[in-house]
């Protein structure tokens, strides 16, 4: 019933149309069944001497005509009469595809568009477990899938209804017996239908997954491509691509298998009951006990139910396959989405922060930050350092509200973060992260992207700070130069360098760098660093690094290890502590001069 509830909630605006779609088929099928017997009539009672069986406003018209003569002398205008009704049956046929057609399309697109709208506001947590090539075959394949499940099978199972319901009807009406033999074989194929129904579902599920991870592991190849050529793991990757394929390949052929058996037993049953009927009929004409013409009918009529009987295994089958990308495409409309701050507060954000006592846990489980506490002040910067998984980049989380933290209080200008509408917040942090995005588009829109309409001078000036400007004028197109998905054609350092002017293009109050700065030398380092101290005073900036040069003139430095603050204070102050921070440095400053020993 649900199902049925979200499917008429996306075709409710062609509702009308969709309705009008199956009564046109309904029409087409009665149409089909009165040609028919418009030969019988001409066989039996024109060209033979049968009674004419009609309706009474019909007999009565052929009366006035001039009777069983006057239609022999002119039986042309029976076929004429066949020929409109078989020319009427088309048009229905013609109108009723295209409306299916139209209303469908309207569907799937609603489908898509509210697909991808739950993905852009869908919890951060939900992105993270998921896999990117599984969610764009949910949006695509198993979108079309449905249209396909509101196209064509919705009009098949009408179809057949309406064939069966008035096939049956003018069969009984002709001769009750016949027809009973007629269905004799019916049951066991709604038998073997059944059957085939029950196993078929569980095995298009299966087919459905392996095709995902079949997406998925390209899409990965893909984006990874430049790594997996640094390291040489083609064919580790041609072996694991190799491996999905077959686990799909084998799904598919046990799907296969089940479809075969399936239309192997169809097809000896339709075919059992249409020479059944046809032998059964032959020798009743040739004792007298039918007619001709009702030979002729039974064959007809018999041959209009081997269709849908003979196809309902396969209307079923795509059935099967529709209800299982309905479910997974409701699934993810199932997934929650961040709560809407319809209450939430657009205070002026000046960048005063303050850490109390905050603990963060995951929906798995894992506390990466336990009892956080530290205060900065407007303008200050502030370092965080610690080894990897310490929760660092879970601290930047927590500030931009990808999550929320469980105890503790976290405040800005005065606000609980909580409080504050998480639109109006993000707009006002700056956050360039440790692996940026980049859009397969040119250098200039993808830093424009923060700022639609920043002038061409403002966008040098960003990147002049980010100090990629003199690499991009190096480019043969300049800013206009396309980057390549995922900025594939620059190196790591200038698409670093990229989103750093991507992100100071906008004047935010708070910024964030998580280590983001880990693919620059050290002089570009410096020379970024010392840009940004210029243009952004009053500016809130956190610095999230490894290298502890690049941390080394912050207001203060937070050391954080296994989610806990183990040391906090300048860097001068840190250096002269026996903690965690002196023993990086230590290591850092050694490293550093047997490379300067090295290179000298």
């Amino acid at each position: 019933m649900k199902k049925l509830k979200i499917l008429l909630q996306f075709i409710r605006k062609d509702l009308l149309r969709y309705t009008a779609a199956i009564v046109f088929s309904g029409v087409a099928v009665v149409l089909s069944v009165i040609s028919p017997m418009v030969i019988s009539f001409t066989v039996d009672s024109v060209i033979g001497d049968e009674p004419m069986e009609l309706p009474g406003w019909l007999m009565k018209w052929v009366s006035d005509f001039g009777g069983r003569d006057a239609l022999r002398e002119r039986i042309w205008l029976l076929g004429l009469v066949f020929v409109l009704l078989m020319l009427f049956t088309g048009i229905f046929q013609y109108v009723k595809n295209r409306w299916f057609a139209i209303s469908t399309e309207n569907a799937a697109k609603r489908i898509r568009d509210t697909l991808y709208d739950h993905l852009q506001h869908m919890e951060y947590y939900e992105h993270v477990k998921s896999q990117t090539g599984d969610l764009t075959q949910r949006c695509t394949a198993d979108v079309e899938t449905m249209r396909k499940f509101m196209a064509n099978q919705v009009t098949q199972v009408g179809e057949i209804l309406f064939t069966v319901a008035f096939t049956l009807t003018a069969m009984i009406g002709l001769n009750g017996k016949l027809t009973l033999y007629s269905l004799c074989v019916v049951p066991f194929i709604f038998l073997a239908s059944m059957i085939f129904f029950t196993k078929v579902r569980k095995t298009f599920l299966e087919v459905e997954d392996a095709d995902s991870e079949l997406h998925t592991t390209i899409q990965e190849n893909l984006t990874g491509v430049r790594v997996v050529r640094a390291f040489g793991r083609q064919k580790y990757e041609i072996e694991k691509f190799k491996g999905k394929n077959e686990s799909y390949r084998e799904k598919v052929r046990k799907l296969n298998e089940l479809m075969a058996w399936y239309w192997s037993m169809s097809d000896l049953l339709c075919m059992t009951q249409a020479m059944l009927v046809l032998f059964i009929s032959v020798s009743w004409a040739a004792r007298g006990i039918i007619t001709l013409g009702t030979v002729i009918l039974f064959i007809t009529y018999i041959r209009n139910l081997i269709w849908p009987i003979r196809h309902l295994g396969r209307v079923i089958s795509d059935m099967g396959q529709a209800f299982v990308a309905f479910d997974r495409i409701i699934e993810i409309l199932d997934k929650p989405a961040e709560p809407k701050d319809t209450q939430g507060l657009t205070p002026e954000i000046r960048g005063n922060i303050v850490f109390q006592n905050v603990s963060f846990q995951y929906p798995d489980g894992t506390n990466p930050l336990k009892d956080i506490s530290f205060e900065v002040k407007q303008g200050q910067t502030v370092g965080i350092l610690g080894p990897t998984g310490c929760g660092k980049s879970s601290l930047v989380h927590l500030l931009v509200r990808l999550f929320d933290y469980q105890k503790g209080s976290i405040k800005i200008d005065g606000y609980e973060l909580k409080d504050i509408d998480k639109k109006w917040l993000r707009s006002h942090i700056g956050i360039v992260l440790q692996e940026p995005f980049l859009f397969s588009k040119t250098v200039l829109e993808n830093i424009r992207l923060a700022r639609p309409d920043a002038s061409m001078s403002e966008i040098e000036r960003a990147a002049k700070i980010a100090a990629i400007h003199d690499s991009i004028l190096t480019f043969e197109k300049g800013y206009d130069t396309l980057v390549g998905e995922r900025g594939v054609t620059l190196s790591g350092g200038q698409v670093q360098r990229v989103a750093i002017a991507r992100t100071v293009l906008k004047n935010h109050p708070v910024l964030i760098f998580d280590d983001s700065l880990s693919a620059v030398d050290m002089e570009t380092d410096i020379m970024i660093r010392q840009a940004l101290r210029e243009r952004s005073k009053g500016v809130t900036t956190f610095i999230i690094s490894h290298r502890i040069n690049t941390l080394a003139e912050a207001d203060f430095i937070v050391v954080l290890d296994k989610g806990r603050i183990v040391q906090k204070g300048t860097h001068d102050e840190l250096i002269r502590e026996d903690g965690l921070y002196s023993r990086i440095w230590a290591i850092q400053s050694s490293l550093e001069e047997n490379q300067e020993g090295v290179n000298g």
